[in-house]
Order: C-alpha cells, then structure tokens, then sequence
C-alpha cells in the first residue's frame, strides 16, 4: 500500500505532475498569508513560503509525509509571483518578452513519522519569445496567466512564448520531479513507495 502524500496546494498543475509519476496526493491548501514574507532574496523567499505552507497543514495530519511548495519569476532584477489583475499581466508580459528570467521554486518535504523536514529550492531559466502586443492581450484575455507565478503556464498556452529552457522543466509547472525524487531518497525514501 502506498505511502500517503499531502500536497499543500489546490495548484491543479502541481497535482496532475504528482498524479503524472504516479502519486496519488492528498490535496490540503494551505491558505497560508503569503504577505507575511517579505523576503527580497528570492531563493529564500520560496524557501520560506515553502515550509511555510507545509507547516500550516501538518497540524492535520499523522504519519504522513507534506509537500509544501511555492514559486516566483525573477527577471529584469524584479520578483513577481502571481498577477492581481489583467492590467498588471499585460504590463509584465510587455517587459518579460524578449527577456530571460529565473523561475525559482522553493520545496519543502516534512516527514510527520520521522520528524524530520527538508527544504530546497530549484532554479529554471526561462527564454521568454518577443510577443506581439496582440499576443500578450489574446494570451492574457484566456485567464491563464492569472493562475501562475511569473504570469504564464509553460504547459498551457502560455508555452507558446517560451523559447527555451535552462534547466528543469517540470519545475517551472510546479514542482521538481528530479528534486522530489532526490529529496524523497534524502530521507530514506524511495519515489515508488508513493506509487499507487
């Protein structure tokens, strides 16, 4: 029987890379007050948010194992998470495109039965294409870039304006699958033990 695995996340993306490898996981968002962190190192930043978030749920829970993740885009030296509105998507996407910035997720893993918690961040380079005005105001106008640290999803359309990538892919989804796997074997697990 597989282990159980808490993400604490409603990100729809996160879940389907978990549920992509074959682990099944128990959604618990945090609902954590992101504002809280006011952190301008975004390696820490994330970091800290990570924990952060694992930490809110594990109250809930016995013996089970919490991933709490977040991420920010780095680029022209600015941190940015998700958008608040369209007028500021539209605004970013006109001072991303063309650029390259550093997608930053922070992971944290809090093992309940061994009382032990890892936390590390993963780092992604992102080419980003030189949209159109009309593209950026079509892309922003499907919603997408609403839901998504850096104001686009590399597995939706926003995709389509990515040229190239530096590093782990799935980490600028959501989370680190290479990390994860890493992270599981720091604390003495093996992936397949959340297998379903």
């Amino acid at each position: 029987m597989a282990m159980q695995f808490v993400l604490a996340s409603a990100s729809p993306a996160r879940r389907r890379l978990l549920q992509s490898v074959g682990i099944e996981p128990t959604i618990s968002p945090s609902n954590f007050d992101e504002s809280q962190i006011q952190e301008r190192d975004p390696r820490l930043l994330v970091k800290t948010l990570a924990r952060s978030k694992a930490e809110t749920v594990a109250p809930q829970f016995d013996s089970v194992l919490i991933m709490g993740c977040d991420s920010v885009l780095l680029i022209n030296g600015e941190i940015h998470g998700k958008p608040v509105n369209t007028e500021e998507a539209i605004a970013r996407w006109q001072k991303m495109r063309g650029h390259v910035g550093e997608l930053y997720t922070g992971h944290a893993l809090i093992d309940l039965q061994q009382q032990h918690t890892l936390v590390r961040c993963q780092i992604t380079r992102v080419y980003f294409a030189n949209a159109s005005d009309r593209q950026i105001e079509a892309y922003v106008a499907t919603g997408e870039p609403l839901k998504c640290a850096g104001a686009f999803a590399l597995e939706g359309k926003g995709g389509l304006f990515v040229e190239k990538l530096e590093g782990c892919h799935t980490n600028v989804i959501g989370l680190s699958l290479p990390l994860l796997r890493q992270m599981l074997s720091d604390l003495g697990y093996d992936i397949t033990d959340f297998w379903l």
